[in-house]
């Protein structure tokens, strides 16, 4: 049986454990003066009952399915010759997955041995026999915990307390594991970009001012030696993004100040849904919009007035980025204006105060948590995003503050690192880890300053 069928029968045991757990309930204070008896209402005993046979079965399934493959992969090698069992552990690697490929029909059988073809077989009877031996396993467990469930239903037993306990603690598992996966993510970047600093001066990397990152792979080739300074790519990307929050901050806020306090319901209803339309527009769309419309306007428009305006520029990719993070100013900060209680609005109001007064004055300085938080989520996508920047400011490093020179940004620059066949023995790539790291601290020391002015104007409200 396939995991997802396990998955769904699994799902309905849960369902009807629920809904037995619930009957049980009411059968154990029949003539005891019904539902009144029971400690917790009869919803928790049927949570109970579906959690009890849940989380077990789900635990088992995911156990399963970690283990499976090793298992099946052990299984399968102990049954070839033994000159598989000399080879390399990825020559092993390799053998094994032309076997599985011919399992599932992915291979034909004149690429392999006889021995490789019997070991299909066997893997195949594996599979078999290890799809019934899951299915019956998670299902005997569910059954088993909800039977367990149902057993312990008595009117004294505080089913509530029991739910919530378990809620919380998958709460807490839930929390924890996003703990582990960003701590993950950021020590996978972290070694490799130790990797690279060996190879490369960390001093070099941080205040170099040439990024050329070509160099030969091997002994026989000739490239140039290759220039990690970081500074360029910072550069560029507080460039772009500089534009970008320039042009949607004030749009956006000055949206979300007038849908919030000056438009009518109707246009409000009809606005707000348009302008959040922006933000599902893919980023390549953008990208198109920069490179075919608003980076040649630019272009001429320089011309006219003298200006010498590179092709692909900063301001291009500015403009039309700080297009595309309008709707999460704007969405944001209206739904935080929106939250500020009306009595500040009326007492400002009733102490004679102007709307321009009390905007100002009043819901402003209310709102800025959140308004600071939306500015922050439009920065970090603007330092993050990589389309725009490939097709309306380029490729080019340049160490400039000119906005109508080409430009690019870190993001660009690991993904061009990265693209293609690429060994992660060599700085050229390894540069990209670094990048990524030093990437991460900056959007840190962002968090930190919006939380230093979050928390130092929160106080003159509280």
């Amino acid at each position: 049986m396939e995991t997802t069928t396990v998955f769904l029968v699994l799902v309905l045991l849960t369902v009807i454990s629920f809904f037995m757990g619930r009957k049980r309930s009411h059968a154990v204070v029949s003539g005891r003066g019904g539902a009144r008896a029971l400690h917790s209402l009869p919803k928790h005993y049927g949570y109970m009952a579906a959690l009890w046979a849940l989380l077990p079965s789900v635990l088992v399934l995911v156990l399963w399915l970690v283990f499976e493959h090793g298992i099946l992969a052990h299984l399968v090698v102990s049954q070839l010759p033994s000159s598989v069992g000399q080879m390399s552990a990825s020559e092993q690697g390799l053998y094994f997955n032309q076997i599985v490929s011919f399992a599932s029909g992915g291979t034909d059988a004149s690429q392999l041995d006889p021995a490789q073809v019997i070991a299909a077989d066997h893997y195949r009877a594996l599979v078999a026999s290890s799809r019934t031996v899951k299915a019956l396993l998670v299902f005997l467990v569910a059954l088993l915990g909800a039977a367990l469930a149902l057993r312990r239903i008595r009117p004294t037993l505080r089913a509530r307390n029991h739910v919530e306990g378990i809620l919380k603690w998958i709460l807490f598992a839930c929390s924890f594991l996003a703990v582990l996966t960003t701590l993950g993510i950021v020590l996978s970047v972290l070694f490799e970009a130790i990797r690279f600093f060996h190879a490369i001066s960390i001093t070099d990397f941080l205040f170099g001012l040439e990024w050329s990152p070509q160099m030969a792979i091997r002994a026989d080739q000739v490239a140039a030696s290759g220039s990690f300074g970081f500074v360029p790519l910072l550069v560029g990307t507080l460039l772009i993004s500089a534009v970008a929050i320039v042009i949607a901050v004030p749009v956006g806020l000055m949206s979300a100040i007038y849908l919030s306090e000056y438009a009518s319901r109707g246009f409000r209803s009809v606005t707000k849904p348009v302008l959040e339309i922006l933000a599902g527009v893919p980023t390549v769309v953008y990208g198109f919009f920069a490179a075919l419309t608003v980076a040649p306007f630019i272009r001429s428009l320089g011309e006219t007035l003298g200006l010498h305006v590179a092709s692909e520029s900063a301001l291009a990719a500015g403009l039309v980025m700080g297009i595309m993070i309008i709707p999460f100013v704007m969405s944001l900060s209206d739904d935080i204006i929106n939250a500020v209680p009306d009595t500040l609005r009326e007492a400002s109001l009733g102490m004679g105060a102007t709307m321009n007064e009390t905007i100002r004055k009043v819901l402003l300085p209310a709102a800025l948590p959140g308004i600071v938080g939306g500015i922050l989520l439009a920065v970090s996508r603007a330092i993050g995003e990589t389309m725009i920047v490939v097709m309306a400011a380029g490729l080019s490093a340049k160490l400039t503050i000119n906005p109508l020179e080409a430009v690019t940004t870190i993001t660009v620059q690991i993904v061009t690192l990265l693209v293609g066949d690429q060994e992660f023995d060599n700085p050229k790539t390894l540069a990209a880890f670094a990048l990524g790291l030093v990437l991460f601290f900056v959007t840190l020391m962002l968090n930190v300053i919006a939380l230093y002015v979050v928390r130092k104007y929160r106080e003159q409200y509280e």
